[in-house]
C-alpha cells in the first residue's frame, strides 16, 4: 500500500497539504456518515505515518519494509526492527509479529485470541425514518432478537454456586502445543485448545440454561438516538450492542443503516429542500406575497417580484437540513411555476383579448 496514493498527495507534499487531504477524504469516508470504514482505516493509517516526521523519513527510507512492519506482515518485520534498533518501533507490535510467525494455525495467518474467541458477532438492522424527523436528534427503541448474556450464569458458564476450574489439557492457557515432523525438520506451532475452546478454563458444571456457552438467545429492547441532519444510507454504530460474547467476552456492536421515507412535498439534495410551487400569470408580472409550507409544519410569507418567469427558483436560507455534526441548516429552495389554466370564464377570456391587445 502507498501512503502517498491512499491520500492522494506526491512524495513532495507539505504537511499542510497532507492534513488538507486527511481531512477531506476522512470527512468523505467516516464509518459514521456511512463511508467504506476499511478505506477509512487506510486513510487513517497512512495519515499516522505522513503527519509525524521520523516516521515518514522511515517511510521513505524503507518503504516496504516500513509499511510491513506496520501491517504486522511475518519474519521479514523482525529482521527490518532488529536492523534497524534505533528506529522508533512500537515493540507491543512485534508481539503481533511473533504471533503472526508463530502461529496457531501454523499456517502463518494472525493468532487467534482468546478474545477473538469469546467475541460476540455484530449485527446490522435497517431503520426508515421520516424526513421530518432529521430536523432535530430522535431516540428510536427497537426490540432484538439475539444471544443476551444468560440470566442464569450471568455469563460465566457455570451452573450457580458451582466451581470454574483451570482446564487440565491446556493449564489455562487457551492453546496447545502441536510438533510437526517435515523432511526438512521438526517444527511447533500452537491451536486452540480443544477441551476448553480456548477459554483456558472450564465449568465444574455447565449452566442447565445455556450449556456453558454464558449466552443464550433472548429479546433486547433498547433505545438508540438518530442523530439531526442524518441522510439516507449513513450508519450509525453503538458499541456493545450487538450479540453478547461466550463466557463474558467482548459483544459485538450494532450497525443501524437508515432509509429517508420519501416525502410528497419536500425533495432532499444533501442538507437542502427543494419544493415547486405554481403562481397565476398577474402574481408573475405584478409580483405577491406568497404562503409557502416548511417542514417543521409552518408556512412562511415568500415574496414573488415582479416580472418573475416560469422556473425561477427563490432560496429561503436556514429552511432545510440540519448539517450532519455540525452547525446551521441548510436551504430551502422554490421553484415557482406559471399556472396556465385549461378554461377560463367569459369574463376573464375578455380581460385576456384586451390584454393581448395591449402587447401582453
Amino acid at each position: 500500500m502507498d501512503y502517498y496514493e491512499v491520500l492522494g498527495v506526491t512524495k513532495s507534499a507539505s504537511q499542510d497539504e497532507i492534513k488538507k487531504a486527511f481531512h477531506k477524504l476522512a470527512h468523505k469516508y467516516h464509518p459514521d456518515k456511512g463511508g467504506d470504514e476499511k478505506k477509512f482505516k487506510e486513510i487513517n493509517e497512512a495519515y499516522q505515518v505522513l503527519s509525524d516526521a521520523q516516521k515518514r523519513q522511515q517511510y521513505d527510507q524503507f518503504g516496504s519494509g516500513f509499511e510491513n512492519m506496520n501491517q504486522g506482515g511475518g519474519a521479514g518485520d523482525f529482521t527490518w526492527a532488529w536492523q534497524n534498533q534505533n528506529a522508533n518501533v512500537d515493540f507491543e507490535d512485534l508481539g503481533d509479529v511473533f504471533e503472526n510467525f508463530f502461529s496457531f494455525g501454523g499456517g502463518g495467518g494472525r493468532a487467534t485470541r482468546k478474545k477473538d474467541i469469546k467475541k460476540g458477532k455484530d449485527i446490522q438492522v435497517d431503520m426508515e425514518i421520516k424526513l421530518e424527523e432529521t430536523l432535530q436528534a430522535t431516540p428510536k427503541t427497537i426490540a432484538l432478537e439475539k444471544l443476551i448474556t444468560c440470566h442464569r450464569c450471568s455469563g460465566n458458564g457455570a451452573e450457580p454456586g458451582t466451581k470454574i476450574n483451570e482446564c487440565f489439557s491446556c493449564r489455562g492457557q487457551g492453546q496447545v502445543q502441536q510438533v510437526k515432523r517435515t523432511i526438512l525438520g521438526s517444527y511447533t506451532t500452537f491451536a486452540v485448545c480443544p477441551e476448553c475452546k480456548g477459554d483456558g478454563t472450564k465449568p465444574e458444571k455447565p449452566c442447565n440454561v445455556c450449556r456453558g456457552e454464558g449466552r443464550a438467545k433472548g429479546r433486547e429492547d433498547m433505545q438508540i438516538n438518530i442523530p439531526a441532519g442524518i441522510d439516507a444510507g449513513q450508519v450509525i454504530k453503538v458499541e456493545g450492542k450487538g450479540e453478547a460474547g461466550k463466557k463474558g467476552g467482548r459483544a459485538g456492536d450494532l450497525y443501524v443503516r437508515i432509509f429517508v421515507k420519501k416525502h410528497d412535498i419536500f425533495a432532499r439534495k444533501e442538507d437542502d429542500l427543494y419544493i415547486s410551487e405554481y403562481i397565476g400569470y398577474s402574481q408573475a408580472v405584478l409580483g405577491d406575497e406568497i404562503e409557502i409550507p416548511t417542514l417543521e409544519g409552518k408556512n412562511i410569507v415568500l415574496t414573488v417580484p415582479p416580472g418573475t418567469e416560469s422556473g425561477r427558483m427563490l432560496r429561503i436560507s436556514g429552511k432545510g437540513i440540519p448539517h450532519f455534526d455540525e452547525y446551521g441548516r441548510g436551504n430551502l429552495y422554490v421553484e415557482l411555476q406559471i399556472n396556465t389554466p385549461k378554461k377560463v370564464s367569459k369574463r376573464q377570456k375578455q380581460i385576456l383579448d384586451e390584454l393581448r391587445k395591449e402587447g401582453l
